[in-house]
């Protein structure tokens, strides 16, 4: 296929820990509770990718093995080489961390090129689309201006950890067609955060997978992206 692909899952359709803090739920209990409910989502992407002829294996954070094989970073690493689409379910394991941290992590543990986020808005905008019609979308920032102007791509945490790994992040919609395909092949889609603009510039469309040389922050042939 040319790209190894790993997915994080969240679980907020089914359970959002930080909104039932307080409601008879502490922190911890609720974050677990989110954490199991990444794990239903999934083992549903794994039958609908699996329905599409494409192996897969589910990896968790912590032991379900009636379920999901457990997080092991070799393994996880292995069935990637194999051809195979890996999920990692619940999170990173432990309470107080978003599945937006967790796929950081998991992308720097699994040596990732770059992490795909997903979102219901086409990229980064300097103020709410839903609520403001003249919202600015932005093509390309840094971490550091990421954090400067308080932006919600991810949480401080994850954005740190992809920093300090320089792994890019690229935030599209996931509800248009041929996004994912796009954003795999380093075109020009969404927002890309990066350490630097002119190092990780994107395509405008056309290119083919494994196209781009040197020392690209987008998926090359053979190269993990989460």
């Amino acid at each position: 296929a040319g790209v190894q692909v790993a997915v994080v899952v969240g679980g907020g359709n089914f359970f959002r820990g930080a909104q039932h803090e307080g409601k008879g739920l502490d922190r911890a209990s609720a974050d677990y509770m989110g954490m199991l409910a990444t794990v239903m989502n999934a083992i549903n992407l794994q039958a609908a990718v699996e329905t599409n002829g494409v192996q897969t294996r589910v990896m968790t954070a912590f032991s379900m093995q009636e379920v999901a094989e457990p997080y092991i970073r070799r393994r996880a690493i292995r069935h990637l080489e194999k051809g195979r689409v890996v999920i990692f379910g619940a999170g990173t394991g432990n309470p107080f961390f978003t599945t937006d941290t967790g796929a950081a992590l998991r992308a720097a543990e699994i040596n990732a090129q770059v992490v795909l986020k997903a979102t219901m808005v086409d990229g980064v905008y300097d103020s709410d689309p839903r609520t403001n019609p003249g919202a600015k979308l932005y093509e390309s920032l840094t971490y550091e201006t990421v954090q400067r102007l308080g932006l919600g791509v991810m949480d401080l945490t994850a954005i740190t950890l992809c920093q300090e790994n320089d792994i890019p992040i690229v935030v599209f919609n996931l509800n248009k067609e041929g996004n994912i395909v796009s954003a795999l092949r380093g075109n020009k889609i969404g927002t890309c955060v990066s350490s630097d603009v002119e190092k990780f510039k994107r395509t405008n469309g056309g290119g083919s997978k494994g196209e781009d040389s040197g020392k690209s922050g987008q998926p090359k042939k053979g190269e993990q992206s989460v």
